[in-house]
């Protein structure tokens, strides 16, 4: 009897032994997002192609903001309503999506 508790508490401590506790890792994750430079322009500068065919698109619309890139593509800060949105516009009124 005294062997069977023996040999029990022999298997019951070896694998406690193997036990072990593995550290908490910390993984931070970064996200870069590589976006065309646009630098604001005045609304009088936007090409006529662009508000006609915004107004085409989109009646009520209203621009609040343009910028225009290097690659001559044009960003408008649009608000329909109370719905405020982004538009991606080539020089000649082409929509873009982006």
């Amino acid at each position: 009897m005294k062997n069977l508790f023996l040999s029990a508490a022999i298997v019951l401590g070896s694998l406690t032994s193997f036990a072990s506790t593995t550290p908490i890792t910390n993984t931070i994750v970064k996200t870069i997002s590589i976006e065309d430079e646009y630098t604001e322009i005045k609304l009088e500068e936007l090409p006529a192609p662009i508000a006609e065919s915004l107004k085409k698109a989109y009646p009520d619309a209203v621009i609040t903001k343009a910028y225009k890139n290097e690659k001559a593509e044009y960003k408008l800060d649009v608000t329909v309503g109370d719905k405020v949105g982004n538009l991606f516009a080539n020089a000649d009124g082409t929509w873009i999506k982006k």
